[in-house]
């Protein structure tokens, strides 16, 4: 736990009161330690990524030197599945895990624990109407299984997002690797800071075309400069 309040603060440059609120809401990874608040440095640039905080000068990059993954061979083996049903967190979590596959070799009691888990340390939404549920640390251990799964819900529900929106849309991510996760989170993080891209979630726009926006963008993104994702 190498990360203090100031520490948080000098990095999100905002003030002491806003961090304080947002460990109260729940909406920031943190652990109490001897009475003082302490932050992993890990969370904290995975917690930055998902809600697309602004970084001032002096942070270092957190995952602009990775290799992005290839997002749209991702959703093809976890797939896109409509109106998953469910008024509360865990009835949605639970019935989108026994929709999506999942590796024969993990109970999928034990992958819809750890999703809980996760989401009880702090929410995974991150903004206009979408979450990016997974596991706090990687329970994939092939990387031929990782996937994503986007999970179209049936109800809009309260995932405690940051700006307050109620969610239409999952990426429910199994990854193999902590890097892999990030440079997953990335790619989802840019996609949804699209609108057109956002509208055709909201539409619930079926597989062959949510994958023909993927691949669009891979490719632009091939063109850019090794390891940076734009718009």
């Amino acid at each position: 736990m190498d990360l203090k309040i100031k520490d948080i603060v000098d990095l999100l440059n905002v003030s002491e009161k806003t961090v304080y609120r947002w460990i109260k809401d729940k909406k920031i990874p943190c652990y109490r330690i001897n009475h003082q608040y302490r932050f992993n440095r890990s969370e904290i640039n995975e917690w930055i990524l998902s809600n697309k905080i602004e970084l001032n000068a002096n942070v270092l990059a957190l995952s602009s030197q990775v290799t992005a993954p290839i997002l749209s061979s991702l959703l093809k083996s976890g797939g896109i599945y409509i109106d998953i049903p469910g008024k509360s967190v865990k009835e949605i979590l639970k019935n989108a895990i026994y929709l999506i596959p999942t590796p024969t070799n993990i109970p999928k009691e034990e992958i819809l624990a750890a999703l809980l888990s996760r989401e009880e340390m702090m929410t995974t939404a991150i903004g206009r109407g979408i979450a990016i549920p997974h596991p706090r640390n990687p329970i994939i251990t092939e990387a031929g299984d990782s996937s994503v799964s986007i999970c179209y819900l049936e109800n809009l529900t309260d995932f405690n997002s940051l700006d307050g929106q109620l969610v239409h849309t999952l990426f429910i991510v199994l990854s193999s690797s902590p890097k892999k996760h990030l440079e997953t989170l990335s790619k989802i993080s840019s996609l949804c800071q699209i609108d057109e891209f956002v509208e055709m979630l909201k539409q619930k726009e079926s597989k062959e075309n949510i994958l023909k926006f993927i691949q669009a963008k891979e490719l632009e993104w091939k063109s850019l400069p090794s390891g940076k994702i734009g718009n």
